[in-house]
């Protein structure tokens, strides 16, 4: 499978994407600037976390005006698959690809440590092969990563089943200290009503390799593996 990471001015965590999928899952991989013009004939365009073009307007903004994307909502909309993290989820949130917006935690601070997430659904590439009962221990490290959507477009989520994951804690349960950014409904990830484009906060390629003694992550990327593979 060949996969392509986008990397805008900013973007830090393109070399952790590139790790985990070159050398741990032994996947194909091109990096894909941000000013380029097509995309390589990847499978996969991913997004990472990082601070694209300093966030100095709104987080994901400016970089969703870049070259590139003009490709990357036309991939998308021919249902090509497309993922984002972090700053990459705010960025399609800004393109349109994702419903809903990230705003500023709620307690104004930037957040980084581990979070708990619950799985919402295995009805997306990337949660299929996940068990609904297990408890993932991932990272977070962002200022912005309260994640809103209005009364009706929240419905909307629930009843299509596009909730990835939950923020909970390490056991499971939703309680107000384990939504760490204040994010409606305790979101943490979602996927588009076609369930070709997702997008999380949490980092899982900060838990993907034994070395750090985190591996809850990895499981994520096999899943997408698993699927498209099968």
């Amino acid at each position: 499978m060949k996969f392509g990471v986008v990397i805008f001015p900013g973007s830090n965590c393109d070399q952790d994407l590139i790790y985990v999928l070159r050398d741990i899952l032994k996947q194909e991989v091109v990096c894909l600037w941000h000013k380029e013009g097509q995309l390589q004939d990847v499978d996969f365009v991913l997004l990472p976390g990082g601070f694209s073009f300093g966030d100095y307007l709104r987080s994901g903004a400016i970089a969703r005006f870049s070259p590139l994307m003009k490709e990357i909502i036309a991939f998308a909309g021919r249902g090509g698959y497309v993922m984002g993290i972090c700053n990459g989820f705010q960025i399609l949130t800004e393109a349109g690809l994702l419903p809903g917006a990230l705003l500023h935690n709620v307690s104004c601070q930037f957040i980084c440590r581990n979070s708990y997430l619950r799985l919402g659904t295995t009805r997306s590439l990337i949660t299929a092969n996940l068990n609904v009962q297990e408890v993932l221990k991932i990272p977070i490290a962002h200022g912005e990563g309260n994640y809103f959507i209005n009364t009706d477009g929240l419905k909307q989520l629930q009843d299509q089943d596009q909730v990835l994951f939950r923020y909970c804690d390490e056991l499971g349960y939703l309680t107000p200290i384990s939504n760490p950014n204040g994010s409606i409904d305790h979101i943490a990830g979602i996927c588009n009503a076609t369930r070709n484009v997702f997008g999380m906060m949490p980092h899982p390629e900060r838990a993907a390799d034994s070395i750090v003694g985190n591996q809850d992550g990895l499981a994520i990327f096999e899943s997408i593996l698993n699927r498209v593979n099968a």
